[in-house]
């Protein structure tokens, strides 16, 4: 709870001193890391008002809100930094996030959750749908990829092309899991449902039907609206001042878009699934992880595509093949660990443990 009401209210001070930085030029640095750390608590804010809005709208629109809002702070970093022109950044950050939530935060959840209950279990059916999901994930970043890599002279309309065409794909497939989970088959994600109401009910959350007739919906909207803007305004001043912050803290592009900007982004959630986890919910734990994974992967991405195609910015899914080892790295420890249903204490440190080792290779990675 303490943790939680830190990254809720105590890192709100950034906002007005990133702001504060950006406007007297404080200094790049100083600019980076106060924006960083004003995103955090707003990301959080944007979460916990979808969430006050999907228990009044019903589950179906709940749920696709949820699955909407839940990447919105990523996807609207990634979009400056595309206008910015910096597509290396963007698609390192998609990877960093598949990465992150697959390693760092099912890990810690996993780890600190094993640490409290001997061990713990989750739906495995639903763990076989996300890894088959994020087993085509890997297949559409991979294959462009492996297409410009086996071709000689391919030039960049026909690689873009090449993408768009997958994004699209991405994007159908992207819908139809939402219609999986809450159309066809809700039984098989009606666990996560039951938990989450019970772990809501510990911290005094409003989530029954009744306590939706108290939550004034427009007041949410409203805030979910402000909040958004502040979101944009902050990754403006963040990207703005990312080249000669990360510069001068010695880290590359590749490291800051694959580590950095990913916990900054997520962060809101990664606390959501450990303190979950920690309360013997793996289940909805696990469903957060894996679930932000391929929100990244089939939808966030193949908006970014389509965003770099309008904008004219050479934005493909052409990616650095150190990457694509390490995404596929993730997913197979993963799927390995999550396929039986069961998790304990040393599972979560050998997630942890292959983050940390990739982790270290990107910060090592030479600039080329």
């Amino acid at each position: 709870m303490i943790t939680r009401y830190i990254l809720s209210f105590g890192l709100l001070i950034f906002v007005p001193i990133a702001i504060a930085s950006h406007l007297l030029e404080w200094g790049a640095t100083i600019t980076f890391i106060t924006a960083a750390l004003a995103i955090i608590p707003l990301a959080g804010w944007m979460g916990n008002a979808t969430e006050k809005i999907a228990t009044v709208v019903g589950s179906s629109l709940g749920g696709f809100l949820n699955a909407t809002f839940g990447n919105a702070t990523e996807l609207i970093i990634a979009i400056i930094a595309l206008r910015a022109g910096l597509v290396d950044v963007v698609k390192a950050s998609i990877t960093g996030s598949i990465i992150s939530n697959l390693l760092l935060v099912m890990g810690l959840s996993m780890f600190l959750g094993g640490l409290r209950y001997k061990e713990q279990e989750f739906q495995p059916t639903v763990a076989r749908v996300n890894a088959s999901a994020m087993n085509l994930a890997v297949i559409a970043i991979l294959l462009p990829t492996a297409v410009n890599f086996t071709s000689i002279g391919i030039d960049e309309p026909t690689l873009q092309g090449l993408s768009v065409a997958v994004a699209g794909v991405l994007i159908v497939v992207y819908g139809l899991t939402l219609l999986f989970s809450m159309k066809t088959h809700t039984y098989l994600f009606e666990g996560d449902a039951i938990e989450l109401s019970e772990s809501d009910a510990e911290t005094g959350e409003l989530v029954t039907e009744h306590g939706a007739e108290n939550v004034n919906v427009w007041l949410w909207v409203g805030v979910l609206l402000g909040i958004t803007l502040l979101v944009a305004f902050e990754s403006e001043i963040l990207v703005d001042s990312l080249e000669v912050a990360t510069e001068s803290l010695g880290l590359t592009a590749l490291f800051t878009g694959v580590i950095v900007l990913p916990v900054i982004g997520n962060a809101a959630e990664h606390t959501t699934a450990v303190t979950v986890a920690m309360k013997n919910n793996m289940e909805l734990s696990v469903s957060v992880a894996v679930g932000s994974s391929l929100q990244i992967a089939l939808f966030v991405a193949p908006i970014l595509i389509l965003v770099g195609w309008l904008l004219n910015q050479p934005m493909d899914l052409n990616f650095n093949p150190f990457e694509l080892v390490a995404v596929g790295v993730a997913v197979l420890i993963a799927n390995s660990i999550s396929s039986d249903g069961r998790s304990n204490w040393l599972e979560g440190i050998l997630l942890l443990a292959t983050y940390a080792i990739l982790g270290l290779a990107f910060y090592f990675h030479p600039v080329v």
